[in-house]
């Protein structure tokens, strides 16, 4: 009885830890051919390259306007 409720937090915070790191999941887009990367598959890249061989990236920006009052 004790292992089954220790077996369901372990469940809970395994779930928590991947829905953290799918949050803060960057999308970075390729200036030569405009392709959405994602910064985990960049990561298991041994060097930051597109597929196109081209090497900067941009980061995609929410289309969210922000505005702020003046004092």
């Amino acid at each position: 009885m004790v292992d089954e409720s220790s077996n369901e937090m372990n469940d809970d915070s395994t779930t928590d830890s991947v829905t953290e790191t799918e949050k803060f999941d960057v999308i970075y887009s390729c200036l030569r051919c405009n392709t959405k990367v994602s910064n985990s598959e960049l990561n298991r890249l041994p060097e930051i390259k597109c597929i196109c061989g081209f090497r900067v990236f941009t980061k995609v920006r929410p289309p969210i306007v922000k505005t702020v009052k003046a004092i």
